[in-house]
């Protein structure tokens, strides 16, 4: 049997709030052509893929400003938008409104689905920059929140931490090939309802190369990409959140939901890689 029981849905619930986003979203780090970006974001919202993900540092704003105009016309009810905040913000609940307002003009909308610490801010402790970070639900500027680049240890603390608000999300580096999380983190998202958001799932197209990957693509008659992100979503309350700039890559990425590899083909991944 594969370590976890396989989720078949192709949405993924947030956190235990009740609400679901597409079980692939698309992230926005590192875009070179935001002209080809814009059109590529269209598309994949056209057809069904609801979640963006960006951050207050992508492009110094401007990967922001790209899933506004994406927003602007897609309309923002058929995009769940998560951002992240700086740690440097965190010192201050007046920091982090601050930065939080800017994140919202540079967005173009009242509010974000889900903002996150982008990553811990190790000059306080995990309780007093989760306690800052509250005042964003509180205020409206977000309506979920959670955190990013969290371990297991500082997950549990920020869980514990919140008064006002949960923490519905942790996003972290996890792919077929980097699977530290299986024995970390997802054991306990999956306990405590937290969803766990996979970024740089393709690494950077290295799966595509790995002879295991491969092997299984060639077996079922998908493509490596396809297989890799398959594997991700197969487990229970993960989402994977690739990054693309070509429509073609985009289609291929689309084409891993609507299926499911076998518990056969999910054991020789985890036994090989």
């Amino acid at each position: 049997m594969p370590l976890f029981p396989i989720d078949y849905s192709d949405r993924k619930e947030i956190g235990c709030t009740g609400e679901k986003v597409s079980a692939i979203g698309l992230g926005t780090w590192a875009i070179r052509d935001y002209s080809r970006a814009e059109e590529v974001l269209v598309y994949a919202v056209e057809h069904g893929i609801d979640l963006i993900d960006t951050a207050e540092m992508y492009g110094y704003g401007r990967a922001e400003e790209l899933v506004g105009r994406v927003i602007r016309r897609v309309g923002k009810d058929k995009v769940f938008v998560t951002t992240k905040m700086l740690p440097e913000h965190l010192v201050s609940r007046d920091s982090v409104l601050k930065a939080g307002r800017a994140s919202l003009r540079r967005l173009g909308v009242d509010s974000v689905d889900l903002f996150l610490i982008h990553w811990p801010n190790y000059s306080l402790s995990i309780s007093e920059q989760v306690r800052n970070f509250e005042v964003l639900v509180e205020e409206g500027i977000a309506r979920y929140i959670g955190v990013s680049n969290f371990n297991r240890s500082e997950l549990e603390e920020a869980i514990h931490a919140t008064r006002r608000a949960e923490i519905v999300v942790d996003q972290v580096h996890y792919s077929v090939v980097n699977r530290n999380v299986e024995s970390t983190i997802l054991p306990f998202a999956v306990e405590n309802c937290i969803t766990i958001q996979a970024y740089t799932p393709l690494e950077k197209g290295a799966v595509a190369y790995n002879r295991h990957v491969r092997f299984i693509a060639s077996r079922i008659g998908r493509t490596p990409i396809q297989v890799a992100l398959n594997y991700l979503i197969s487990r229970p309350r993960v989402t994977a959140i690739p990054k693309t700039e070509n429509l073609e890559h985009l289609k291929e990425i689309m084409g891993a939901l609507g299926w499911r590899l076998s518990p056969r083909d999910l054991e020789y991944l985890e036994e090989n890689l």
